[in-house]
């Protein structure tokens, strides 16, 4: 086996990569990710009141695509980040950080995944197409210079999270292809990813601060250079409330029953947010994040009321949308 030392980190023996080290790359074990598709697919049928095309066929594919496309952007951001990974905690195992990966072979395959699934993205429509060519150029956006947004204070958080609506767009285009969501239920979706985001980066920096001190987390990202404990905290405050907001818009124009779940989604935010306090905290590897009890049964638990609140009809909640005062002579 050949071994290849790193100029950057010379710390750093790279043996040279098999076949079974550019598949780890594209992290198809990070599939999870894409329970947020099935929001857009649930309330793209429940808007519609089932009076849409539903085909299993076109969910299969639909996965099928938005696992490629992303497994593509995962495959470009191993590759541009290897040196720096080198200086996290955990993403220091990475395949990229301890393997010599042929540039030839990792492009080829990057370009295989992201085209081979923009094709099957092709065959559901210009809806789905359209979000799926966006899906593949937030990855070139957060990754690639000169844009590389994931270098910058705010933005990394923000354009990571756009991924969120996009694949509350994915989903929604397997049922609908005919009309977007709504922006209440888009801008909800991109402020909740935010969170996820913030909340994710408060986690990282809380232990590598902790263990390796500020600065092996500066070498490690550049944005990290204009985030600290407390404004990463408030961040995470600020996504939350306009997330919160824009559901309760979105709830109350279309469904007015969804109110009643709206308890359960603030419980969500609220388990999240405490789990990415805690020490080494799943918070920083979404893709294990249903490993927590606490979350699952907190999922369970808002998707029921969802549920519920999707095919029962509660008259009287109308009258909460009726401005009136309480007279008290």
């Amino acid at each position: 086996m050949i071994n290849q030392s790193d100029a950057t980190n010379p710390g750093v023996v790279r043996s040279q990569a098999s076949l079974r080290d550019y598949l780890a790359i594209a992290r198809f074990d990070h599939m999870t990710k894409h329970v947020f598709i099935i929001p857009g697919i649930v309330l793209a049928y429940a808007i519609h009141q089932g009076a849409v095309h539903f085909s299993v066929d076109r969910l299969v594919v639909g996965f099928l695509s938005a696992i490629l496309i992303a497994s593509a952007n995962y495959v470009i951001n191993e590759w541009l980040d290897r040196e720096s990974d080198a200086f996290h905690p955990v993403k220091s195992k990475r395949t990229a950080v301890h393997h010599a990966l042929s540039p030839t072979l990792v492009y080829a395959e990057y370009f295989t995944l992201l085209l081979l699934g923009l094709f099957l993205g092709y065959q559901l429509g210009h809806l789905f197409f359209v979000a799926s060519v966006a899906f593949g150029l937030s990855g070139i956006s957060y990754n690639v210079e000169p844009i590389r947004t994931k270098d910058k204070v705010y933005l990394d958080v923000i354009s990571e999270s756009v991924n969120n609506p996009i694949r509350l767009l994915l989903g929604w285009a397997m049922v609908d292809s005919t009309a977007l969501p709504p922006a209440s239920l888009f801008i909800a979706y991109w402020a909740g990813g935010a969170f996820l985001m913030g909340a994710k980066r408060l986690s990282e920096y809380r232990d590598v601060v902790a263990g390796q001190g500020v600065d092996m987390l500066h070498r490690y990202r550049k944005s990290f250079r204009g985030y600290s404990s407390e404004n990463l905290t408030v961040s995470c405050f600020l996504y939350a409330m306009l997330s919160a907001f824009f559901i309760a818009v979105f709830l109350i124009k279309y469904r007015l029953e969804y109110i009643v779940a709206f308890p359960f989604i603030a419980g969500l935010f609220a388990i999240y947010m405490w789990l990415a306090l805690r020490e080494g905290s799943v918070a920083q590897r979404p893709e294990r994040l249903f490993r927590s009890r606490r979350l699952l049964a907190a999922t369970g638990l808002a998707v029921l009321a969802v549920a519920v609140a999707t095919f029962v009809d509660v008259p009287w909640l109308d009258s909460l949308s009726q401005p009136y005062l309480i007279k008290v002579d």
